[in-house]
């Protein structure tokens, strides 16, 4: 009984301490202030499991269509680019200032985890990751500056982007300019129509809010 009462003290005064630490406003939110070593695993370990979680279900679309490539090239160029950069390219304004920063994903994820000065970096088999893009894609996540497109985007136009995710790590430079280019007056909406013949298999993710570097 003696044991009990201790732990539901601690439990209490830990509590305490949390909501000492909420509500007075000392933690840093800055961008330019990273994470304590603590809270920084702790958000990634939720954000990795919850991602995996929420991936289960999706079934990843043949992605090898030609036209799928241009389609995603040009909607990554104009949606994702100035984040997530191109072949070539190393930082932008968005890099340096984001914080978490975004993924280099012109690079492969190996490549890009090592070149932060981590370790591994893989997400699994080639479906797994494609899938874990697509959620991504559609929908966002939190607190990170990675928008939810799902809101504004069908499926055959997300996974058209996925296609070209898979591609753009092999790519140099002047074939990201080919692949990325749109003819001369066309939009992104007109893209669409180019990526609405791709596949739309997307088996039910089990999540009915939007969730983002």
């Amino acid at each position: 009984m003696k044991t009990l009462k201790v732990l539901l003290a601690a439990g209490l005064l830990a509590g305490l301490g949390g909501l000492g630490v909420l509500y007075s406003g000392l933690y840093p939110m800055g961008a330019d202030v990273p994470h304590n070593a603590l809270t920084y695993w702790a958000l990634e370990t939720l954000r990795e499991r919850s991602i995996a979680r929420s991936i289960r279900d999706i079934e990843v679309p043949p992605l090898d269509d030609p036209q799928l490539l241009l389609a995603g090239g040009a909607d990554y160029n104009d949606m994702c680019a100035g984040c997530h950069l191109q072949p070539g390219k190393r930082e932008s304004d968005f890099t340096l200032g984001l914080y978490p920063q975004p993924p280099n994903l012109a690079m492969s994820a190996e490549a890009h985890h090592h070149a932060e000065g981590g370790e591994g970096g893989g997400h699994g088999d080639a479906k797994t990751s494609a899938a874990r893009q697509f959620w991504i894609i559609k929908h966002g996540i939190k607190a990170s500056g990675m928008a939810a497109f799902g809101k504004t985007h069908d499926d055959a136009r997300m996974w058209a982007i996925v296609a070209f995710l898979q591609k753009l790590p092999t790519l140099t430079p002047v074939q990201y300019q080919i692949l990325t280019a749109r003819a001369p007056g066309e939009t992104g909406h007109d893209a669409h129509g180019a990526a609405a013949e791709a596949p739309t298999a997307e088996a039910s993710d089990g999540e009915s809010e939007a969730h983002a570097h």
